[in-house]
């Protein structure tokens, strides 16, 4: 799973795009314009980036060639565009774009450009080094304990780490199962289960209120719409009898 930064100011691709490599398994952040864009590549270190050509406030190239002289391209840029020229996308790729995808975006060619643009050494570094750190930051948190006298009983902080995670050992003890989820399906099978029940959750927290679910979940509304379409459920406020 990598985390993913679409930029496009048109709300259909955003949301068609973010919907796609959701399924895949992908985390998933949006950008209507190159402003939103510069904030979420320093708040959120994507993985790659989908990036459109032609915005309003500043273009596509004019970003990635920013990017570029701010030593801040130590991620796979694929642009995107309906519109651009051959010469266009010759000089988006030479400023440093891994590739081009013309629009409109054909499914096989998205994903096999994004698993290409993943694949690539520099994509492999930050998502290695990103591993590394949490596991080395797992492993230097024991050795911060105070070392036991011989013979002593071994540290609380040693038993805590050696414990299974309260979710597995959950599923474990229920037989594959995770609450009502069965953890033998196929994942994106559980996958549906689980934000079914995530999303009835807190449509009934919020009366389903679809603004609050909204701000709650962190999807744009359209999107939100979709995919309680998609899984099945009433998004609409229960009346009382």
């Amino acid at each position: 799973m990598a985390r993913i930064l679409v930029v496009d100011d048109e709300i259909g691709i955003r949301e068609l795009l973010s919907e796609i490599l959701y399924d895949e398994g992908h985390t998933v952040e949006l950008a209507e314009n190159a402003s939103q864009a510069r904030a979420a590549r320093l708040r959120y270190r994507p993985d790659l980036v989908l990036l459109d050509i032609w915005m309003p406030d500043t273009d596509g190239v004019s970003l990635l060639k920013e990017w570029g002289s701010q030593g801040l391209l130590d991620m796979p840029v694929i642009m995107m565009s309906g519109h651009a020229t051959v010469d266009t996308a010759v000089e988006a790729t030479r400023i440093g774009a891994m590739d081009f995808l013309e629009k409109p975006i054909t499914l096989q060619k998205l994903l096999k450009t994004v698993q290409t643009g993943l694949m690539r050494p520099h994509a492999k570094q930050v998502l290695a080094s990103a591993q590394a750190t949490a596991t080395n930051g797992a492993a230097r948190a024991p050795a911060a304990a105070t070392p036991a006298r011989p013979g002593a009983p071994a540290p609380a902080a040693t038993a805590v780490a050696a414990a299974p995670i309260p979710a597995v050992q959950e599923a474990q003890n229920q037989g594959s199962h995770l609450g009502s989820i069965s953890l033998d399906q196929p994942l994106r099978d559980a996958r549906d289960e689980f934000e079914r029940v995530y999303f009835e959750y807190h449509l009934g927290r919020e009366n389903h209120s679809m603004t609050r679910v909204s701000e709650k979940t962190g999807l744009e509304r359209t999107h939100l719409y979709r995919k309680l379409r998609q899984l099945g459920i009433d998004s609409s406020r229960k009346r009382n009898s």
